[in-house]
């Protein structure tokens, strides 16, 4: 029999391809999303798979699923500032009794279970680049704290089931990723820069434009957390493309690869906004074997060919009637 995976946040950026990757490993797949910032256009390719089964529905309320499952992918939450900024109360609820929801169906079937932490646990980080012993530089009340302390929540959590009721769990960090399916108003910098190239607008850079991030291309980073879930270790491996590049650069491959000339619009530097991020990787190419192989030239050109055959669709959800008999409630 085929193994079968619930993945939650399934029609979100990250779910959608998860969804995808395990569906091509030969695994029957369960989506589940509230599509309070999911797009059921990420999930239109699949209406017919008859491997894959749709639920729309909040995890912050009690998750039940008949029959057998194997894996569990907890991947619902708000992952854009934008949208934890503007529903920081679900974000929180996401990442702490979604958590313990999944946590318990994970123990009642017997399933291993595997969470989406993030980067974001560690801050505006002391240490660089950071390590997954780092403990990280959180502010825990600051506007921002509702996603990077869920999250940390959500690692603590995990960790309790694993060591009181031996839950098998696995625990991704996951570094700044881009690619197709993400949407052009979710904030984030590189659909942002993308939404204003293709408007012919100034690319809005916030405070000097000297922070640094560290770019992963979707697939790079699907195949880490496949192999995570298929992996024996337990404990938190960060996943992300070690090559940083500080803002104004992005900005100048970005126009360099569209042939425009580069023009800017400064703003203030929101609160709590990272000035530096990069991942150590060390344990996941000794655990795993991997790291990214997508160099980010080529990356940003293939993100921008979606975004030109997509960006209606990317910013507006399909209505869920739309895919009515696709849906389960």
């Amino acid at each position: 029999m085929k193994k079968r995976v619930l993945i939650t946040g399934a029609a979100g950026f990250l779910g959608s391809h998860l969804c995808d990757k395990f569906l091509a490993e030969g695994f029957e797949v369960v989506g589940m999303d509230n599509l309070i910032t999911g797009n059921l256009n990420n999930l239109k390719h699949l209406t017919a798979c008859s491997d894959f089964t749709f639920y729309d529905y909040d995890i912050t309320n009690f998750v039940h699923l008949s029959g057998k499952l194997d894996f569990i992918l907890h991947f619902a939450s708000p992952a854009s500032p934008i949208d934890y900024l503007k529903i920081p109360i679900q974000t929180l609820k996401a990442g702490s009794l979604g958590t313990y929801n999944l946590l318990g169906l994970a123990k009642e079937k017997n399933a291993r279970i595997l969470i989406a932490s993030t980067s974001e646990v560690y801050g505006n980080p002391l240490e660089h680049p950071q390590k997954e012993t780092y403990f990280g530089n959180v502010d825990p009340i600051g506007p921002r704290c509702v996603y990077d302390e869920a999250k940390r929540f959500m690692e603590s959590l995990t960790m309790a089931y694993h060591r009181f009721h031996k839950v098998e769990t696995r625990i991704v960090r996951i570094f700044n990723t881009y690619g197709p399916r993400m949407r052009l108003n979710d904030g984030r910098v590189i659909p942002t820069f993308i939404g204003q190239i293709l408007e012919n607008k100034p690319l809005t850079i916030f405070g000097d434009g000297s922070q640094t991030r560290s770019f992963c291309y979707v697939d790079d980073l699907i195949e880490g957390i496949f192999r995570i879930a298929m992996s024996d270790h337990h404990y938190p491996i960060n996943l992300g493309n070690p090559e940083e590049i500080s803002i104004n650069q992005l900005a100048k491959e970005l126009c360099e690869i569209e042939s425009l000339n580069l023009t800017i619009k400064k703003k203030k530097l929101p609160q709590g906004d990272p000035l530096k991020r990069k991942p150590d990787i060390t344990k996941a190419k000794n655990i795993l074997g991997w790291k990214p192989k997508i160099s980010r030239k080529k990356g940003l050109q293939k993100t921008i060919d979606f975004f030109k055959r997509n960006s209606e669709k990317m910013q507006v959800s399909m209505q869920p009637k739309t895919f009515k008999a696709f849906i389960q409630r």
